[in-house]
């Protein structure tokens, strides 16, 4: 009995690897060619055609019998199709069976930057990689990154630049702004809005901007009032658009903003 569990335990093993080899496999096919990109090019029973390139900024690579072939976005299974067409067509081979390694990957990547675990260079290894997969990738945005992030490219062959709310994605069903990346695409994670309170207050300094916060809640992150402070003699400092600061007399159900001073005075009392 013991030697049977340990085969079908070594069976389940092998298996288990088949099946993530297969599913890596799979995920390498999908990957879109990219400038940069290793690739080896086999064709069964035709050694001299066995090539090691990388493709050109470009897009292309050149190949023997066909010269300068255009690989660019295609993804392997499609660039295997393309150059077993263009030998077949050309009638250098009658039925072609084209095989393409990939090798490296270096193109097709996307930068994350700013307030996040793992800011860096990360490949798009499927056609269909997400904003929120590439945070994940990235390790997601440290405590004090921003919930709002900017993702900048091209489209089209334009200048691209959107701001998406990242919890809105999930708190508001917004799947439409959970982009699906290109290569050269940059994501970046800026440092949470801050307020700052002082004064008659347990805990003065700088706290995060929360959504929808009232200078109640701000009053409460700093700890609450003193002893000898009073929640009724608030004196608020805020920056116009012009430049300027602007004092004024919050009330406590009033939204805080970005860079707001809150400032608690002593009780006349």
């Amino acid at each position: 009995m013991i030697w049977l569990r340990w085969v079908r335990a070594w069976m389940c093993g092998i298996v288990c690897v088949m099946a993530a080899v297969s599913a890596s496999a799979g995920a390498k096919s999908d990957y879109p060619l990219g400038p940069g990109d290793a690739i080896k090019i086999q064709v069964f029973q035709n050694p001299d055609l066995t090539l090691e390139t990388r493709v050109s900024e470009s897009g292309a690579i050149s190949y023997p019998l066909l010269g300068s072939v255009e690989l660019g976005g295609l993804s392997v299974a499609q660039a295997e199709q393309r150059i077993r067409d263009a030998l077949q067509q050309g009638g250098f081979l009658q039925n072609p069976q084209v095989s393409i390694l990939l090798m490296q990957i270096r193109g097709n990547q996307v930068s994350v930057l700013g307030q996040v675990a793992r800011p860096g260079r990360f490949p798009l290894e499927t056609a269909n990689i997400r904003l929120t997969d590439m945070l994940a990738n990235a390790g997601g945005a440290v405590p004090g990154g921003d919930d709002i992030v900017i993702v900048t490219g091209m489209r089209d062959g334009q200048p691209f630049r959107k701001e998406v709310d990242i919890p809105a994605i999930f708190l508001h069903a917004r799947t439409e702004d959970d982009l699906i990346l290109q290569g050269g695409d940059s994501i970046y994670v800026h440092r949470a809005p801050v307020f700052y309170v002082y004064g008659e207050v347990q805990r003065p300094g700088a706290y995060r901007v929360e959504r929808a916060m009232t200078v109640m809640q701000a009053i409460a992150l700093g700890g609450g009032p003193t002893a000898r402070g009073s929640e009724k003699r608030l004196r608020l400092h805020r920056k116009a658009e012009s430049g300027a600061v602007v004092q004024s007399e919050p009330k406590l159900t009033d939204p805080v903003q970005t860079n707001d001073v809150l400032y608690v005075r002593e009780s006349i009392f």
